[in-house]
């Protein structure tokens, strides 16, 4: 593979010319792409699992490049960790192309059918959104994912990731599309902005003609911008404020074990905890213990006013502290009189993403499953599962925390819709 050239600065017509282009060439690929049946898309996915890997070497090179962009701008250790590509993670994506390679294609399945009493027979039908525009920043395993998602479901996608991964994304990108075209498909069905310019987001931004679906992924900021400045219709994914609720019955080694693993393994990650709440009951017994298990992992506690009479050396946590994504190693902690006080608390400061209570009690796990109304909820495992991969879906495009058009990490059948489909014998509206 060749060395990445990319372009920072467009005039404004120029800009224009080259988003337009890249979104009729995605139009056209996914006309074709649409058609294509399972098979010649599993094998594509393949081949682009084994070049990812054969060509680690030149992925990781360009990938440096971008860490020490990143590096000599100022990004804090959780940012370069999510922008990194080792040979794990590089393994890892390959192997979810592969995992997507072998769900089952809900392209033309039909979902439904019914038989009307003038003797129609209706059904649906999935079929592709057709193009889709993901919009990220600093993970470059979101090229091989999303890419991989959106050919599988039979779809052209234009990426674009963030200024900071743009030689990563880019050559990911390069690999994907020499697979395509190895394997006799629409090398434009997947395509990447070759420019840091940001302008080059509001520009394709207003391609509704062509772009079906925008998922940005990356903070607050971009989904906002995202969404307010978009003709297209986008999947919001704002803030994943992820709360872990400990419950009188809880058994403290699980406990421990999940809260740990929540926070602590990749704390720049949505799916990681921001705000541990502890019922009142087991908290003189649990704070200090946990408290303890947190700063000897580096996170800084900040509680309430119940959490410092327990541990008066933690820091009070604000307002703001409740509303807050963190995204390193920092926790909120708060003691709650009992279950209805936490589901209460996640009502007012959550981002309806992912929210987990630990318990024993049979009865309190299924109150809290039908009460949280988040897009993942679980009993007795870490928020670290809220992921398309650990899932089953294989990998994800995106975790959507609005529940138009999907709620929860998007896979492969997340990237459909349906159509109406109707057999007759000659009947006539009368």
């Amino acid at each position: 593979m060749s060395e990445i050239k990319i372009s920072s600065v467009f005039e404004g017509t120029q800009i224009t010319n080259l988003i337009t282009g890249i979104a009729q060439k995605a139009r056209d690929a996914s006309r074709i792409l649409a058609k294509v049946t399972s098979s010649p898309k599993d094998k594509a996915l393949i081949s682009m699992s084994s070049a990812i890997l054969e060509e680690q070497g030149f992925i990781i090179e360009e990938n440096k490049k971008d860490i020490e962009d990143s590096k000599a701008k100022g990004f804090r250790e959780p940012f370069l960790d999510r922008l990194t590509l080792t040979p794990s993670r590089i393994k890892s994506m390959a192997q979810g192309l592969r995992e997507v390679a072998a769900l089952h294609d809900p392209v033309g399945d039909v979902v439904k059918m019914w038989r009307r009493p003038n003797g129609l027979l209706v059904g649906r039908m999935r079929i592709p959104l057709g193009v889709i525009g993901i919009i990220y920043e600093s993970r470059p395993n979101v090229t091989a994912d999303g890419a991989g998602l959106c050919v599988k479901s039979g779809n052209a996608v234009i990426l674009r990731g963030g200024s900071e991964s743009i030689r990563s994304n880019m050559a990911i990108c390069t690999i994907l599309r020499d697979s395509l075209k190895k394997n006799d498909l629409p090398e434009d069905s997947i395509q990447t902005i070759p420019t840091t310019d940001r302008s080059a987001i509001l520009e394709m931004l207003k391609l509704e003609d062509y772009i079906d679906l925008v998922i940005p992924r990356g903070g607050e900021g971009l989904i906002r911008f995202v969404s307010e400045n978009s003709k297209i219709p986008v999947i919001k994914h704002y803030k994943g404020i992820c709360h872990i609720f400990v419950d009188e019955s809880a058994d403290p080694k699980m406990a421990e074990r999940i809260c740990i693993n929540a926070k602590v393994q990749r704390p720049g990650v949505c799916n990681a905890m921001e705000t541990l709440l502890v019922h009142e009951n087991i908290a003189e017994s649990f704070l200090p213990f946990i408290v303890k298990r947190f700063e000897e992992a580096g996170v800084e506690i900040r509680g309430c006013e119940r959490t410092r009479e327990i541990v008066p050396w933690v820091k009070e946590a604000t307002e703001d502290d409740w509303y807050t994504e963190y995204l390193d190693l920092v926790l909120s902690v708060k003691v709650v009189k009992n279950l209805d006080e936490a589901v209460s608390h996640i009502e007012k400061y959550g981002s309806m993403h992912t929210e987990a209570i630990i318990t024993q009690d049979y009865t309190n796990s299924q109150r809290f499953l039908s009460s949280v109304n988040s897009s993942t909820v679980l009993v007795n495992a870490s928020t670290r599962f809220s992921d398309g991969f650990e899932l089953g879906l294989g990998a994800e495009i995106g975790i959507s925390t609005s529940k138009l058009h999907a709620f929860g990490p998007m896979g492969v059948e997340e990237l459909t819709t349906t159509k109406f489909i109707i057999y007759g014998n000659g009947q006539i509206r009368t």
